[in-house]
């Protein structure tokens, strides 16, 4: 089952950007607007989701059906059968999440669900700077602004929560991971993986 601050966090990842674009501190009423715009991505990527996976299974079909009458040789068929299989795959991975956002949906639409939202993204835009500098100081032979958008405000919310929010830091760094698997390109929840480490081990070292 999905947690309600899970999904805060997700509604986060989905307003942030707009957040930080603002020149004048927004009013508590911004801030639900722009969590309201998070939860029509949702409901957007719920049917992005039903699409692709329809989508995947007529390819599916299709290759099969070609195979069928093109393939020589077993190997043919054989490679056919694999390309079959991964497109299946991909059916079943996206329905998966299709299934979980009527749930997800709901859970965005509670009050305490996006008044936590709104208590990330105040934390953000208020010490924004701050969450920065700690994530630069992780990186190893990498720039801060040349990590990929989304990463970045993965990390930004896992600091932010660690360091403001007395959030435990495994759990965060496993929350980001979680986000990062969602919405990162492939391999990214490593590098999210590796910096949050990283940002434990500084502040490990800075209690002592």
């Amino acid at each position: 089952m999905t947690s309600p601050r899970r999904i805060a966090r997700e509604l986060a990842l989905l307003s942030v950007g707009q957040v930080l674009r603002q020149k004048q501190p927004p009013s508590n009423q911004d801030y639900k607007t722009l969590v309201l715009t998070g939860i029509r991505t949702l409901a957007g990527e719920a049917q992005e989701a039903l699409e692709v996976a329809g989508s995947a299974v007529q390819e599916s079909h299709a290759t099969l059906l070609t195979g069928e009458l093109q393939a020589a040789t077993l190997s043919q068929a054989q490679a056919t059968v694999q390309n079959a299989i991964g497109l299946t795959e991909k059916a079943i991975n996206r329905l998966g999440i299709a299934l979980e956002l009527p749930e997800i949906l709901y859970l965005a639409h509670q009050p305490e669900v996006q008044a936590q939202a709104v208590e990330i993204l105040i934390t953000l835009y208020k010490n924004h700077q701050e969450i920065d500098q700690r994530i630069t100081a992780a990186l190893v032979d990498w720039q801060l602004d040349r990590i990929a958008q989304l990463d970045r405000y993965i990390l930004e919310i896992a600091v932010a929560e660690i360091t403001y929010h007395n959030l435990p830091v495994q759990v965060a760094i496993n929350e980001a991971v979680e986000l990062s698997k969602r919405y990162s390109e492939e391999g990214g929840h490593r590098f999210i993986n590796g910096v949050l480490r990283r940002v434990s081990d500084q502040l490990q070292a800075m209690s002592k």
